[in-house]
């Protein structure tokens, strides 16, 4: 029945990618405005701009049309959708250094997502998602991220009202995607193939420039059949995340957060226990003139079974682009920080916890985390032409402390220090280049060699990694 199932999901995600590549090819029909409406479309698709489209004299074309749906004469109440199909090849020469199953022939992953948005009036909301993610040729099946067949990756109410002038409040509750910041600590954990989503509630307000966000969310356990999903009992997560700080600012935004963590199950090199954890944090970023900049610190504390949590993290990201420039070139330095255990033998734990990170934190081919490291990328992007993209960068990585190992993204121990005193965990070359054949239309292909460094050689497999990754995705 599970294979039956399966090549069913598989022959509708064929169907969907044909429908939406036709739509693609259809003309937009003529409107009045002399520039067609176009959507702000965001990584989490219930923050999609579709004001344009509620206008009645725009070129709205196909899927514009789809972006407005009035349901009474005076559009009060309306519907608005949107989707995704994500066709991805991916090849890893020797995953984990040569530690995991080799893959005869790459990977294909698949994503399909639609999503209807009901607005009534200026205060209900009620936003639904639905994901299938399929994949094919894994050694030894999937894994967590690989395939979720179909499940109901958002679905929440909105009721907004303004308790007092100048204030608006939001109260939002049910299944949700959750993003903060640049992804460091919560993010949707867009490159694998299953994203992240929560069971929540949060109490959003707005006023003047500020947005303050609290929460109190579990994650949702990715199970790989239908609509079988259910909340992760064993973590919890809540805070406060405020966002705004233009007057306090010369330049940029200011970002201000606490967030509570709890594991029951947390696992680090030194052991397994129950893992309660605070992260207090802030960030400053923005732009001016040439120049960008995306600068965070977090220190964190709590418990970690019998002993203590005390953990810090100190990441950066600048850049310079060269707008009179053939290409555009932006050259751009991040360099990156974050803490280990100094003692496996004793309670206490240093290791840095990033939560729920992006799951492509250093690059798309995913080999480390941001756990005990030291890591520096240098980066240049050029646009040669009208649409396209082209990024070349290098990841160097060390071990901050020798007494603790190195992990993936998602947590996961990659390698345990044992007993090896080097700090060089390697240096990954990555090239990426993009392709937008139309506002809704992009492509992909992204090559990436890990050389092993001499911890990796001193503590097992140490065979250099090549990835290779190729996407098509087309949304509305």
């Amino acid at each position: 029945m599970t294979d039956v199932l399966a090549c069913r999901c598989f022959a509708m995600n064929r169907f969907v990618v044909a429908a939406g590549a036709a739509l693609c090819l259809l003309p937009s029909s003529p409107g009045v405005a002399d520039e067609p409406c176009r959507t702000g479309l965001s990584s989490l698709r219930y923050e999609d701009d579709v004001a344009c489209f509620r206008a009645l004299d725009v070129d709205a074309g196909i899927l514009g049309r789809l972006k407005f749906i009035p349901i009474t004469g005076d559009g009060a109440v309306s519907l608005s959708f949107g989707g995704e199909l994500r066709q991805r090849y991916e090849f890893t020469d020797n995953p984990v250094f040569g530690q995991d199953r080799q893959d005869e022939a790459g990977v294909w992953l698949q994503r399909a997502v639609l999503h209807g948005d009901l607005r009534v009036g200026q205060h209900v909301r009620v936003f639904a998602q639905l994901f299938s993610a399929l994949e094919a040729g894994r050694e030894g099946g999937p894994s967590p991220v690989d395939e979720n067949r179909l499940a109901l990756q958002n679905g929440f109410v909105d009721f907004r009202f303004a308790p007092v002038e100048r204030l608006e409040a939001t109260v939002r509750a049910g299944r949700q995607e959750l993003q903060y910041g640049s992804g460091r600590l919560v993010d949707v954990r867009e490159g694998p193939n299953v994203r992240r989503t929560f069971d929540a509630a949060r109490a959003i307000l707005e006023a003047r420039d500020w947005r303050v966000d609290g929460l109190a969310a579990r994650p949702r356990a990715v199970e790989p059949g239908v609509f079988d999903d259910e909340a992760n009992d064993d973590q919890a997560l809540w805070g406060v995340y405020a966002t705004g700080g233009r007057e306090l600012l010369p330049a940029g935004r200011l970002d201000l957060y606490y967030l509570g963590f709890r594991d029951d199950a947390g696992v680090f090199e030194q052991g397994a226990a129950e893992e309660t954890r605070h992260s207090i944090g802030a960030r400053v970023w923005g732009e001016s003139g040439a120049w960008d900049w995306n600068w965070e610190a977090v220190f964190q504390f709590g418990s970690f079974g019998d002993g203590e949590i005390r953990a810090w993290t100190l990441a950066s990201a600048t850049g310079r682009t060269w707008t009179d420039l053939p290409w555009r070139p932006r050259v751009g330095v991040s360099a990156n920080i974050a803490s280990g255990d100094r003692d496996p033998d004793d309670a206490d734990l240093q290791t840095f916890n990033p939560l729920f990170p992006r799951g492509n934190y250093f690059s798309e081919a995913a080999v480390l985390g941001p756990r005990n490291f030291v890591n520096i990328q240098p980066s240049l992007t050029v646009s040669p032409a009208e649409r396209w993209s082209v990024t070349a960068d290098v990841n160097a990585f060390w071990r901050l402390e020798t007494e603790d190992g190195v992990y993936a993204p998602s947590g996961q121990l990659v390698r345990a220090s044992g007993g090896s005193g080097e700090r060089f965990v390697g240096t990954s070359a990555s090239l990426a280049v993009t392709y937008s054949v139309s506002d809704h239309l992009s492509l992909g292909a992204i090559y990436t060699h890990f050389a092993a460094g001499d911890f990796i050689e001193a503590t097992g497999p140490s065979d250099d990694i090549d990835f290779i990754e190729l996407t098509a995705t087309f949304r509305f």
